[in-house]
Protein backbone atom coordinates (compact mmCIF):
# COMPACT_ATOMS: atom_id res chain seq x y z
CA UNK A 1 0.00 0.00 0.00
CA UNK A 2 1.25 3.47 -0.89
CA UNK A 3 2.21 5.82 1.97
CA UNK A 4 -0.26 8.58 2.74
CA UNK A 5 2.25 11.27 1.73
CA UNK A 6 5.50 11.18 -0.26
CA UNK A 7 7.55 14.28 -1.00
CA UNK A 8 10.92 14.06 -2.71
CA UNK A 9 13.33 17.03 -2.96
CA UNK A 10 10.50 19.53 -3.40
CA UNK A 11 10.93 23.31 -3.51
CA UNK A 12 8.29 26.05 -3.55
CA UNK A 13 8.92 29.69 -4.39
CA UNK A 14 6.74 32.78 -4.18
CA UNK A 15 8.31 34.85 -6.90
CA UNK A 16 12.02 34.72 -6.18
CA UNK A 17 11.48 34.03 -2.47
CA UNK A 18 11.87 30.41 -1.36
CA UNK A 19 9.08 29.14 0.89
CA UNK A 20 10.25 25.52 1.03
CA UNK A 21 13.59 24.04 -0.06
CA UNK A 22 14.79 20.45 -0.49
CA UNK A 23 11.76 18.98 1.28
CA UNK A 24 11.62 15.20 1.53
CA UNK A 25 9.22 13.31 3.78
CA UNK A 26 7.32 10.03 3.82
CA UNK A 27 4.31 9.59 6.08
CA UNK A 28 2.68 6.22 6.42
CA UNK A 29 -1.08 5.91 6.59
CA UNK A 30 -2.93 6.47 9.88
CA UNK A 31 0.00 8.29 11.48
CA UNK A 32 -0.47 11.40 13.62
CA UNK A 33 2.06 14.07 12.64
CA UNK A 34 2.68 17.29 14.57
CA UNK A 35 4.13 20.08 12.41
CA UNK A 36 6.00 22.88 14.20
CA UNK A 37 8.23 25.77 13.21
CA UNK A 38 8.47 29.57 13.25
CA UNK A 39 5.92 31.89 11.67
CA UNK A 40 6.77 32.28 8.00
CA UNK A 41 8.74 29.04 8.03
CA UNK A 42 6.54 27.35 5.41
CA UNK A 43 4.11 25.23 7.45
CA UNK A 44 0.98 26.48 5.69
CA UNK A 45 2.77 26.31 2.33
CA UNK A 46 3.44 22.64 3.06
CA UNK A 47 -0.31 22.09 3.45
CA UNK A 48 -0.99 24.00 0.23
CA UNK A 49 1.51 21.72 -1.50
CA UNK A 50 -0.37 18.65 -0.27
CA UNK A 51 -3.69 20.13 -1.37
CA UNK A 52 -2.39 20.94 -4.82
CA UNK A 53 -2.94 24.67 -4.28
CA UNK A 54 0.72 25.38 -5.08
CA UNK A 55 3.01 23.41 -7.34
CA UNK A 56 6.62 22.61 -6.58
CA UNK A 57 9.22 24.36 -8.69
CA UNK A 58 11.04 21.04 -8.59
CA UNK A 59 10.66 17.69 -6.91
CA UNK A 60 7.81 15.22 -6.64
CA UNK A 61 4.69 15.14 -4.44
CA UNK A 62 2.34 12.17 -4.11
CA UNK A 63 -0.71 11.98 -1.86
CA UNK A 64 -2.32 8.56 -1.45
CA UNK A 65 -0.30 7.49 -4.48
CA UNK A 66 -1.75 10.28 -6.64
CA UNK A 67 -0.97 13.82 -7.69
CA UNK A 68 -2.23 16.16 -4.93
CA UNK A 69 -5.03 17.61 -7.04
CA UNK A 70 -6.39 14.14 -7.77
CA UNK A 71 -6.42 13.25 -4.06
CA UNK A 72 -8.16 16.39 -2.86
CA UNK A 73 -11.53 14.76 -2.21
CA UNK A 74 -9.76 12.33 0.14
CA UNK A 75 -8.35 15.19 2.22
CA UNK A 76 -10.15 17.12 4.95
CA UNK A 77 -8.75 20.59 5.65
CA UNK A 78 -9.32 23.02 8.53
CA UNK A 79 -7.83 26.44 7.79
CA UNK A 80 -6.07 28.60 10.37
CA UNK A 81 -8.34 31.63 9.99
CA UNK A 82 -11.78 30.59 8.72
CA UNK A 83 -13.86 33.43 7.33
CA UNK A 84 -17.55 33.78 7.96
CA UNK A 85 -20.10 36.58 8.17
CA UNK A 86 -21.24 36.76 11.81
CA UNK A 87 -24.58 38.20 10.65
CA UNK A 88 -25.32 35.46 8.13
CA UNK A 89 -28.01 33.10 9.50
CA UNK A 90 -26.78 29.55 9.01
CA UNK A 91 -27.29 26.53 11.22
CA UNK A 92 -24.62 24.14 12.45
CA UNK A 93 -25.97 21.31 10.28
CA UNK A 94 -25.64 23.39 7.12
CA UNK A 95 -22.10 24.51 7.91
CA UNK A 96 -21.03 20.88 8.37
CA UNK A 97 -22.87 19.86 5.20
CA UNK A 98 -20.87 22.45 3.23
CA UNK A 99 -17.99 19.98 3.34
CA UNK A 100 -19.83 17.98 0.67
CA UNK A 101 -19.79 20.83 -1.85
CA UNK A 102 -17.86 19.71 -4.89
CA UNK A 103 -17.91 16.05 -3.93
CA UNK A 104 -20.27 15.20 -6.76
CA UNK A 105 -22.67 12.32 -6.30
CA UNK A 106 -20.85 9.22 -5.07
CA UNK A 107 -23.07 6.42 -3.77
CA UNK A 108 -22.86 7.23 -0.08
CA UNK A 109 -24.21 10.78 -0.62
CA UNK A 110 -26.84 9.92 -3.24
CA UNK A 111 -29.92 10.83 -1.21
CA UNK A 112 -30.94 13.13 1.61
CA UNK A 113 -31.08 10.37 4.19
CA UNK A 114 -27.50 9.26 3.45
CA UNK A 115 -26.32 12.86 3.49
CA UNK A 116 -28.03 13.55 6.80
CA UNK A 117 -26.55 10.43 8.40
CA UNK A 118 -23.10 11.41 7.18
CA UNK A 119 -23.37 14.96 8.51
CA UNK A 120 -24.72 13.86 11.89
CA UNK A 121 -21.98 11.24 12.18
CA UNK A 122 -19.37 13.97 11.62
CA UNK A 123 -21.02 16.24 14.21
CA UNK A 124 -21.14 13.35 16.66
CA UNK A 125 -17.42 12.75 16.11
CA UNK A 126 -16.70 16.25 17.43
CA UNK A 127 -19.23 16.05 20.28
CA UNK A 128 -21.86 18.30 18.72
CA UNK A 129 -24.56 15.89 17.56
CA UNK A 130 -27.19 17.84 19.53
CA UNK A 131 -26.17 21.18 18.01
CA UNK A 132 -27.41 20.63 14.46
CA UNK A 133 -30.23 23.21 14.67
CA UNK A 134 -28.28 25.88 16.51
CA UNK A 135 -27.16 29.05 14.76
CA UNK A 136 -23.48 28.88 13.91
CA UNK A 137 -22.87 32.54 14.78
CA UNK A 138 -24.23 32.00 18.32
CA UNK A 139 -21.63 29.36 19.18
CA UNK A 140 -18.47 29.94 21.16
CA UNK A 141 -15.16 30.05 19.31
CA UNK A 142 -14.28 26.52 20.38
CA UNK A 143 -17.66 25.15 19.32
CA UNK A 144 -17.37 26.85 15.92
CA UNK A 145 -13.95 25.29 15.47
CA UNK A 146 -15.33 21.83 16.20
CA UNK A 147 -18.09 22.39 13.64
CA UNK A 148 -15.41 23.25 11.08
CA UNK A 149 -13.59 20.03 11.95
CA UNK A 150 -16.89 18.20 11.38
CA UNK A 151 -17.18 19.95 8.00
CA UNK A 152 -13.75 18.53 7.12
CA UNK A 153 -14.85 15.04 8.23
CA UNK A 154 -18.10 14.72 6.26
CA UNK A 155 -16.36 13.32 3.17
CA UNK A 156 -14.84 10.61 5.37
CA UNK A 157 -11.31 11.67 4.37
CA UNK A 158 -8.23 9.50 4.55
CA UNK A 159 -6.08 12.51 5.47
CA UNK A 160 -6.97 15.39 7.81
CA UNK A 161 -4.95 18.61 7.74
CA UNK A 162 -5.42 21.07 10.63
CA UNK A 163 -3.71 24.46 10.58
CA UNK A 164 -3.59 25.86 14.14
CA UNK A 165 -7.03 24.52 15.14
CA UNK A 166 -6.70 25.78 18.73
CA UNK A 167 -5.86 29.40 17.91
CA UNK A 168 -8.07 31.99 19.60
CA UNK A 169 -9.88 29.56 21.90
CA UNK A 170 -9.66 29.25 25.67
CA UNK A 171 -8.04 26.35 27.48
CA UNK A 172 -11.31 24.48 28.09
CA UNK A 173 -12.22 24.68 24.38
CA UNK A 174 -8.68 23.68 23.45
CA UNK A 175 -8.98 20.55 25.58
CA UNK A 176 -12.23 19.61 23.83
CA UNK A 177 -10.59 20.01 20.41
CA UNK A 178 -7.59 17.93 21.50
CA UNK A 179 -9.91 15.24 22.85
CA UNK A 180 -11.57 15.11 19.41
CA UNK A 181 -8.17 14.63 17.77
CA UNK A 182 -7.32 11.90 20.27
CA UNK A 183 -10.46 10.03 19.26
CA UNK A 184 -9.62 10.41 15.56
CA UNK A 185 -6.07 9.16 16.05
CA UNK A 186 -5.37 5.87 14.23
CA UNK A 187 -8.52 6.18 12.11
CA UNK A 188 -6.90 8.41 9.46
CA UNK A 189 -3.67 10.22 8.71
CA UNK A 190 -3.60 13.52 10.63
CA UNK A 191 -1.21 16.45 10.22
CA UNK A 192 -1.54 19.13 12.91
CA UNK A 193 0.21 22.51 12.69
CA UNK A 194 0.67 24.18 16.06
CA UNK A 195 2.93 26.66 17.82
CA UNK A 196 1.51 25.95 21.27
CA UNK A 197 3.72 23.76 23.53
CA UNK A 198 0.66 22.52 25.41
CA UNK A 199 -0.89 21.24 22.19
CA UNK A 200 2.31 19.77 20.79
CA UNK A 201 2.99 17.89 24.01
CA UNK A 202 -0.16 15.79 23.45
CA UNK A 203 1.07 14.46 20.11
CA UNK A 204 4.80 13.77 20.11
CA UNK A 205 4.80 10.45 18.25
CA UNK A 206 6.05 12.01 15.02
CA UNK A 207 7.13 15.67 14.86
CA UNK A 208 8.24 17.47 11.73
CA UNK A 209 10.06 20.79 12.13
CA UNK A 210 9.51 23.18 9.21
CA UNK A 211 11.68 26.25 8.60
CA UNK A 212 12.14 26.46 4.83
CA UNK A 213 13.54 22.93 5.04
CA UNK A 214 11.87 20.04 6.86
CA UNK A 215 13.34 17.50 9.23
CA UNK A 216 11.98 14.89 11.63
CA UNK A 217 12.59 15.62 15.28
CA UNK A 218 14.15 12.66 17.12
CA UNK A 219 11.50 10.53 18.81
CA UNK A 220 10.68 11.91 22.24
CA UNK A 221 8.06 11.51 24.96
CA UNK A 222 8.40 15.04 26.32
CA UNK A 223 9.36 18.51 25.15
CA UNK A 224 13.06 19.32 25.17
CA UNK A 225 15.00 22.54 24.53
CA UNK A 226 15.49 21.83 20.84
CA UNK A 227 11.83 21.10 20.21
CA UNK A 228 10.71 24.08 22.30
CA UNK A 229 12.84 26.36 20.11
CA UNK A 230 11.17 24.93 17.01
CA UNK A 231 7.71 25.49 18.49
CA UNK A 232 8.13 28.94 20.03
CA UNK A 233 11.52 30.29 19.01
CA UNK A 234 12.45 30.33 22.70
CA UNK A 235 14.39 27.99 24.95
CA UNK A 236 12.61 25.92 27.59
CA UNK A 237 12.06 27.99 30.76
CA UNK A 238 13.79 26.55 33.81
CA UNK A 239 10.44 26.22 35.59
CA UNK A 240 8.65 24.69 32.62
CA UNK A 241 6.85 21.49 33.52
CA UNK A 242 5.15 18.92 31.32
CA UNK A 243 3.09 17.53 34.18
CA UNK A 244 -0.66 17.81 34.38
CA UNK A 245 -1.64 21.43 34.00
CA UNK A 246 2.00 22.49 33.71
CA UNK A 247 2.09 23.12 29.97
CA UNK A 248 0.83 26.61 29.38
CA UNK A 249 0.75 28.54 26.16
CA UNK A 250 3.80 30.61 25.34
Amino acid sequence: MNPAIEIEDAAVYYGATPALLDVSMTIERERFVTVVGPNGGGKTTLFKLLLGLVRPARGRVRVLGMAPGDARLSIGYVAQTPRFDPLFPVRVYDVARMGLIGVGNPGRFRNRRATRETVLTALDAVGLADFEKRWFNNLSGGQRQRVLIARALVTQPEILLLDEPTSNVDIAAEDMILDVLERLRNSMTILLITHYPRVASRFLDLVYCVNRTVHVHPRTEKLDDDLMRHITGLAMPATFSSGAGGLNRV
